[in-house]
């Protein structure tokens, strides 16, 4: 039998009228936290990360009503069918998701409709609020309730829609999950229209990425991926006597690991990729245990040891075997191309790089020391590491020299294209008088004074 519908007095309706929301500063944190241990079923909460207070009042400012909004659940399975978005889409973006952790109406000012617009209210502003405090906006929120207590009857009348009861696991340490047995009924609402399809998208709209480019990268790669890639590293040898936690084969794959998932690979963002890995990972990269039995994470100072210690030709030859084995061989009709770029960290030295065009294959690199040598004799000296027989090589103007063209040609079977500016100023006016520029779609600008020459077999 159906409760009889309670409507507020007129006095109530007044108050309903003139309901206020607003945000609470830390000062008034411990009376809020206080109210929530007094009332709250379970109390107050330390959340980490985002998060906002907020109180509702009458007219006058006194307190009715207490709601606390945090970050999201981390697995909510029916939440991430709801949503459609991958597993990867989901830890990206789980920012734009919050949860509604506490809402509490003090018992002494409950009646009728309260509880239902103090809701609503609060909701107009979320994402707004959200915004001015971290600097992006929320799509959806949600909640949990404990069908012991309530029915959620509040948050069906705001337009919350219920996705079924969760497992009945609760969060215990970082990465740990334990059985409480008590599983709660998920509500959940997006907070603008199509917030779903945003979500689920291949590219977050301007105002949402820069949410999910703040997220760490995170290693993709199964377990079977990653053995698969130690067994080519197993060859490079060993630069200690004595090894502990971390053989040389684990943090070259680590290193590669960053490569392919697009991490930033300064020490210490190696270090922060590094504690990212799970430890069924960790166990796959041959990290040994600890004396907790726990496989651990390896630092910034073992990274720059590595960086200074390992034999790089070995090492470079470990990295294209694994690209062979993952990708197969470069395609024959491929440019390759060789170009000189100074790391931002690399103290002054510039890296000369060989990467097929456009299927971009590495091929191999060589470190030149600006203080003794050039770009120009390093490159003849890479061209001995690669397979040019029958391939076109690309180099900027610098590589533009007689002796260049002919060890591709004469020495090594390739055919070249070179740019030709005016350090090479007679090859450049000869270019000029014998090949008429091709016709386009726009006047050239008188700043393009560049042409090229192709040539083959000679």
């Amino acid at each position: 039998m159906k409760k009889p519908l309670r409507l507020p007095s007129a006095a109530q309706q007044s108050v309903l009228d003139h309901l206020q929301v607003r945000l609470i500063e830390s000062p008034e944190r411990p009376g809020f936290d206080q109210l929530l241990d007094q009332h709250h079923y379970l109390g107050h909460l330390q959340p980490v990360g985002e998060r906002l207070y907020y109180v509702v009042t009458d007219a006058a400012g006194q307190w009715l009503a207490l709601l606390l909004f945090s970050g999201a659940a981390k697995h909510l399975k029916a939440r991430e069918r709801w949503i459609g978005w991958t597993h990867e889409q989901a830890r990206r973006r789980r920012q734009l998701v919050v949860n509604n952790s506490r809402f509490l109406v003090l018992p002494d000012q409950t009646f009728p409709n309260l509880a239902t617009k103090a809701l609503r209210l609060v909701l107009d502003r979320l994402s707004a609020d959200w915004q001015a405090r971290y600097g992006h906006p929320v799509l959806v929120v949600e909640t949990f309730v404990d069908p012991e207590q309530f029915s959620g009857t509040v948050y069906t009348a705001n337009g919350w829609i219920e996705l079924g009861q969760t497992d009945g696991w609760g969060r215990h340490r970082r990465d740990d999950y334990v059985k409480h047995d008590k599983p709660k009924r998920l509500f959940i609402r997006e907070l603008r229209r199509n917030a779903r399809r945003s979500l689920q998208a291949e590219h977050l709209k301007p105002e949402l990425a820069a949410v999910e480019a703040a997220v760490p990268a995170h290693c993709t790669r199964s377990v079977k991926d990653i053995r698969s890639m130690i067994e080519q590293f197993r060859q490079v040898p060993e630069y200690r006597e004595r090894v502990e936690s971390y053989p040389l084969w684990s943090l070259a794959t680590i290193i590669l690991l960053a490569v392919l998932c697009e991490a930033p690979r300064g020490q210490k963002d190696l270090q922060k990729f590094a504690r990212g890995f799970s430890q069924p990972q960790r166990r796959a990269l041959g990290i040994r245990r600890n004396r907790q039995g726990r496989y651990p994470a390896p630092h910034q100072s073992t990274f720059c040891r590595f960086f200074q210690k390992v034999d790089g030709h070995q090492l470079e030859a470990a990295i294209l075997a694994i690209q062979e084995q993952v990708r197969g061989q470069p395609p024959k009709q491929d440019l390759i191309v060789l170009d000189g770029k100074q790391p931002k960290h690399g103290g002054g030295q510039i890296v000369l790089a060989a990467v097929s065009v456009p299927s971009q294959y590495y091929l191999g690199s060589a470190i030149i020391q600006k203080d003794k040598t050039n770009e120009i004799p390093v490159a003849r000296e890479l061209f001995a590491q690669l397979k040019l027989d029958g391939r076109l090589v690309s180099l900027d103007a610098l590589h533009t020299q007689d002796e260049t063209a002919r060890a591709l040609v004469l020495e090594h079977g390739a055919d070249y294209l070179l740019t030709v500016k005016d350090n090479q100023a007679t090859v450049h006016r000869c270019i000029e008088q014998l090949v008429t520029a091709p016709r386009g779609d726009f006047p050239p600008s008188t700043a393009d004074a560049d042409a090229g020459a192709h040539a083959g077999d000679q």
